[in-house]
């Protein structure tokens, strides 16, 4: 009797939270957790770490891209037009200032990270230190 009155108190806090943007879990298997712009991707290399974050629309002069120790920070903004006299009763374009961190890896040397940005992709290139790569030992 009460198991299933609490199932349902449950059920609707979980939904609440959801819309709220609250919830432990993206909405859909392509969304992200809210407050989570640009969508980032993360690959690495034996000599580099690739960091792509998806920003169309940004200003690349409003960019910061900062490394200390092996915390990656960006930030900027993105201007959506408004147009005048308009209500607007839906609005999904995100406009406004991001800051994204990514942990990189420990190997990631801070002295040799390059950022460049084009077609509204931010590409950083963080190289790794040579002390850190694999290296071949020959054995005589």
């Amino acid at each position: 009797m009460y198991g299933s009155f609490f199932d349902d108190f449950r059920r609707m806090q979980e939904e609440l939270d959801q819309l709220s943007g609250r919830g432990h879990w993206p909405a859909g298997i392509r969304s992200v957790a809210r407050g989570s712009w640009p969508a980032v991707n993360v690959g690495a290399t034996p000599d580099q770490v690739n960091v792509y974050l998806f920003a169309a629309g940004v200003d690349p002069d409003s960019l910061d891209v900062s490394v200390q120790q092996n915390l990656l920070t960006v930030s900027g903004e993105r201007k959506a037009p408004v147009a005048e006299g308009h209500n607007y009763y839906r609005k999904e374009r995100y406009d406004g200032s991001f800051r994204r961190l990514i942990t990189l890896p420990e190997d990631v040397d801070a002295d040799r990270v390059e950022a460049h940005y084009r077609d509204g992709v931010i590409q950083i290139q963080a190289a790794r230190r040579k002390a850190a790569r694999p290296r071949t030992i020959k054995v005589s």
